[in-house]
């Protein structure tokens, strides 16, 4: 896999924006991240609208409720198209099986099949500390929390985790080279942090064990999305052969 197809671009925009910045892409990019705020304003028809271009779509809407619910939303995701969604890894066991359950039941619905979606576990968002795990009375470190939320998303029988990339090294040890680990937080040299809390160079965050880098405001503020792409690549194949 080239380095430019394990870059996502998060599309957290309204609709017009996210359009124009995936026909600017469309040379470029493999894969478009769809979260909440372009979902919640555009509904699954972004999705078909991003696949018809010939993107793949990661459906990044951290899927949390009872497991009834949950199920019927991923059967949805998949109906639409996602090729990678996301669930709440503490939502618990029963809420992520029910997810894959739905997953699976969609690609039967499709014609032949289907091809089953990369289902992810997400364990403590890149924007939180353990400062904000105390808060919610989770008093134990932030890295035991992430593997621990790990290793439930693995018996659950999903493909992979998001996780901040600097729980990537320990991660990949923990669940094998096959596993797959999305990581947010992800910032080239010289950019803002935003409001990201738990962040890494793209270059460092692969090297470091992710799978997939989701990369969203250095990419699509830029004034030319296009060439911002291009120089993190550029960044990436640098520092590998540095």
């Amino acid at each position: 896999m080239s380095v430019a197809d394990r870059i996502i671009v998060a599309l957290d925009c309204q609709e017009d924006e996210a359009l124009l910045l995936a026909q600017q892409l469309r040379s470029k990019a493999k894969w478009l991240k769809v979260g909440m705020t372009l979902y919640y304003s555009t509904g699954p028809s972004i999705i078909s609208t991003f696949k018809v271009m010939g993107f793949k779509v990661f459906l990044d809407l951290k899927l949390h409720d009872i497991p009834h619910q949950v199920q019927g939303a991923a059967a949805s995701a998949v109906a639409a198209g996602a090729d990678m969604l996301t669930v709440h890894a503490s939502g618990g066991l029963a809420m992520m099986q029910a997810a894959a359950l739905g997953a699976h039941q969609a690609c039967e619905q499709k014609p032949g099949g289907g091809v089953s979606p990369v289902l992810l576990g997400v364990t403590v968002l890149t924007s939180m500390d353990e400062t904000m795990l105390q808060e919610l009375g989770i008093n134990r470190s932030l890295t035991t929390q992430v593997a621990s939320l790990a290793q439930l998303t693995l018996q659950a029988g999903f493909n992979g985790v998001v996780a901040s990339p600097l729980e990537a090294p320990y991660l990949r040890k923990l669940l094998g080279e096959n596993f797959v680990i999305v990581t947010p937080g992800v910032r080239p040299a010289q950019s803002a942090t935003d409001d990201q809390s738990r962040i890494a160079t793209p270059a460092q965050a692969l090297q470091d064990g992710a799978s997939y880098l989701v990369i969203g405001r250095p990419i699509t503020a830029a004034k030319d999305p296009r060439l911002a792409f291009d120089a993190i690549v550029d960044e990436i194949v640098r520092k590998h052969h540095a």
